[in-house]
């Protein structure tokens, strides 16, 4: 495996420009990443590169993470099979930018950060074509993947495959950035939990969308036909998955935004989803039960099917 760490400025300059293409031109060369394929990490809220243990590139986006704290220590390479010397590990690019400050700051740099990821790729496209280039992202992150699909110069310029994991956007700009050229073209998965629910709850109420009749993406969007969204909490999916041979805990919390990517197995089981060739695929798997939500607080009002007065006040459209 090879890989590259990447922050780049909202108004990059030539030089920097010029310096990205070295560390993609040496990423992409290298012998243990010439084959397999490219897989861009993106961080969600609250990391910003060169800030210690807020650091992506030294925490979640490191091969061995050298910052404390349980949630940084999980990296998002190792997991996704990276540093085995195995044949095809392709190159993971950890892609970094500014996610600190309040949530409306972090939201609107997120959309920001994913016009300078298009470019990301569009260099990528250009140095390896015909390579699958993936995402995987967590929370804001989400933000950032599916707007660099809305920036998008053409519909192969956009992702091969993107993995949203409690993805922290909105329906409507979700399924906007998914109509697009490269939207249409991508396969995205949503993965969710309901773990994740008072979460997406107070995103919804910071970015004020139960006056606007939004709702977060968490429970999926029924217009946008490349969208899979897959609770791994649910029963079916967590049979279905066992059934594949995917390994995953049954533990779970009654609250937890980082579940998608911290519980066991999970890393695993989208290494196999971004690298699988032809015949019976996960994917195939994935669309047998994909869009199967329990209600949201299910897990938090114990009983399955029942509503809570949240749910009934916060109903969006």
């Amino acid at each position: 495996m090879h890989g590259a760490d990447v922050a780049p400025s909202a108004a990059p300059s030539a030089a920097s420009g010029a310096a990205l293409g070295l560390a993609l031109d040496a990423a992409l060369a290298d012998p243990a990443g010439r084959a397999g394929p490219v897989i861009v990490l993106v961080h969600g809220y609250k990391y910003q590169p060169g800030r210690e243990r807020h650091c992506p590139h030294r925490t979640l986006g490191a091969l061995d993470p050298d910052c404390p704290g349980w949630v940084g220590q999980h990296s998002w390479p190792r997991g996704l099979g990276f540093g085995q010397g195995a044949e095809g590990e392709g190159v993971a690019i950890s892609f970094g930018w500014s996610a600190r400050g309040s949530l409306w700051q972090a939201y609107r740099r997120a959309g920001e950060a994913g016009r300078m990821l298009a470019q990301l790729v569009e260099m990528i496209r250009a140095r390896a074509p015909g390579r699958p280039v993936h995402a995987v992202s967590h929370s804001l992150g989400a933000r950032v993947v599916l707007s660099a699909l809305a920036a998008a110069s053409r519909a192969e310029a956009g992702f091969d495959r993107a993995i949203l994991l409690s993805a922290a956007e909105l329906r409507g700009p979700a399924a906007r950035a998914l109509a697009t050229p490269a939207g249409r073209r991508a396969e995205v998965f949503n993965v969710t939990s309901r773990e994740n629910d008072i979460f997406d709850l107070l995103f919804e109420l910071v970015m004020g969308a139960p006056w606007r009749g939004e709702r977060a993406m968490s429970e999926g969007i029924p217009e946008a036909g490349n969208l899979r969204s897959l609770q791994i909490d649910h029963a079916d999916v967590r049979r279905a998955l066992g059934r594949a041979g995917v390994p995953m805990s049954h533990e779970a919390a009654m609250a937890c935004h980082w579940s998608t990517y911290t519980r066991p197995g999970l890393l695993g089981f989208y290494a196999r989803l971004l690298r699988e060739g032809g015949g019976p695929t996960l994917a195939t798997l994935i669309d047998a039960v994909a869009d199967q939500q329990d209600p949201r607080w299910s897990r938090l009002w114990r009983g399955r099917g029942a509503a809570s007065p949240l749910g009934e006040t916060w109903r969006g459209a």
